[in-house]
């Protein structure tokens, strides 16, 4: 069915129009020295470099603050489509200068629909001034956490409190001195119905009992944030910490993924764009054979598929964000699904192919492409696995009224 998308408002094509400003003057020159003190360093440390909070600060005078959320910037899910893309031709730096980084804006969502008051003030507000970080403490090393049914975390109530038992890992953030919050996810009734049995509870990172452990690589490419192993010993926090209700957990991690599956392919399809400038730049300067890559007719060709392939893919990103705005999440969960398999996809194939246009140099850090490429082969994992989606499509489609019967 025909679906017509709305035009932006003059609101958004303005903030477009400073975001393109604040990532050519800004973004991409300071990657220098994000990258020199990264370098400097080591590898492993998760202290920030001092230029990103230059452009924390950059960012809000010039109000790119905090676009992801609609209460907040006045923008819908279609409209922030465009300005997540930009950002993420720079997705180290970029969404954190604006504020935009997951997992924070998951959490914040989470905290904005479904906290209280008093989580609200002391936990959202600091979030939204982007004066501390936080992390999801979800997925588990022992179980499939794609089906988030298999968390086995323990959360059990005592008198006021909550006592919780549990080991995870990719805990996103957590590696990070700023990172204040856990919101995690476990189990308070294993006796329930399969989806009423997960809770959400607030862990501050200094309470007794949580030790942040080693920190995991992606590819080989060590995260400044982390994706550490979180340990949960006794851990005890008052019941007033719960998230939303009881046996809601599972409802309130789907509310949470929705739009943060959204936002990731938005920010791939960036990365997918700079890739395809990259390789476009790479094979009108490369000499092969007596003449420039541009002028050989295969590469002609995988410039083309690229730019059709990502064309498609943000069609989909973009219909998706427009069913979040007008039917909601739920309407929206399967073109949100196809645009998680269909984006990385896309954006991968776009990013091998610049890779093989720079010969040697694209598997070196010379060039973001070798990074790029394991941030976004790991998309097809994290936030559920592509199979995941597909079996969900499949099931939908299987039970779809066809339009015609034969």
């Amino acid at each position: 069915m025909y679906v017509a998308m709305p035009e932006p408002s003059e609101r958004a094509l303005d903030l477009h129009a400073r975001l393109v400003e604040f990532m050519r003057d800004e973004v991409f020159p300071a990657e220098a020295s994000y990258a020199a003190y990264r370098a400097e360093r080591g590898e492993r440390d998760t202290t920030l470099p001092p230029v990103v909070e230059e452009l924390k600060a950059s960012a809000k005078a010039r109000g790119l603050w905090n676009l992801f959320l609609p209460s907040e910037s006045g923008l819908t899910q279609l409209e922030y489509a465009p300005l997540a893309e930009l950002s993420g031709w720079s997705n180290e730096i970029a969404p954190e200068a604006m504020n935009c980084q997951a997992p924070d804006t998951g959490n914040m969502e989470l905290l904005h629909l479904i906290g209280t008051a008093e989580q609200k003030e002391r936990w959202l507000t600091p979030l939204l001034v982007g004066e501390i970080r936080s992390g999801f403490a979800m997925t588990e090393p022992a179980v499939a956490s794609s089906d988030a049914t298999n968390i086995e975390t323990s959360i059990v109530r005592d008198g006021d409190e909550y006592v919780i038992n549990g080991r995870k890992w990719f805990t996103s953030g957590a590696s990070d001195e700023r990172c204040e919050l856990f919101i995690l996810m476990g189990k308070t009734d294993p006796s329930a119905a399969t989806h009423r049995q997960q809770s959400m509870v607030l862990v501050p990172r200094d309470t007794p009992g949580v030790t942040v452990g080693r920190n995991v690589p992606v590819f080989g490419h060590w995260d400044q944030h982390g994706h550490p192993v979180t340990e949960f010993k006794d851990v005890r926090v008052p019941v007033t910490n719960l998230l939303g209700e009881e046996g809601g957990g599972f409802a309130a991690a789907q509310a949470r993924l929705g739009p943060g599956r959204i936002h990731h392919v938005m920010r791939a399809l960036g990365a997918g764009e700079r890739a395809l400038a990259l390789m476009v730049a790479r094979v009108q300067e490369r000499v092969a054979f007596g003449k420039t890559l541009a002028e050989q007719g295969a590469v002609k060709e995988r410039i083309a598929e690229s730019r059709i392939e990502l064309d498609q893919a943000r069609a989909l990103c973009h219909q998706a964000a427009h069913v979040i705005d007008s039917q909601g999440n739920k309407a929206a969960r399967h073109l949100v699904a196809e645009a998680k398999v269909a984006v990385p996809r896309a954006v991968l194939a776009v990013i091998d192919r610049a890779i093989q246009v720079h010969g040697g140099m694209g598997v070196t850090d010379d060039v973001p492409l070798a990074a790029m490429w394991g941030w976004h082969r790991a998309m097809r994992l994290f936030d559920g696995p592509d199979e995941v989606h597909l079996t969900t499509l499949a099931r939908a489609e299987l039970g779809r009224e066809p339009l015609f019967r034969f």
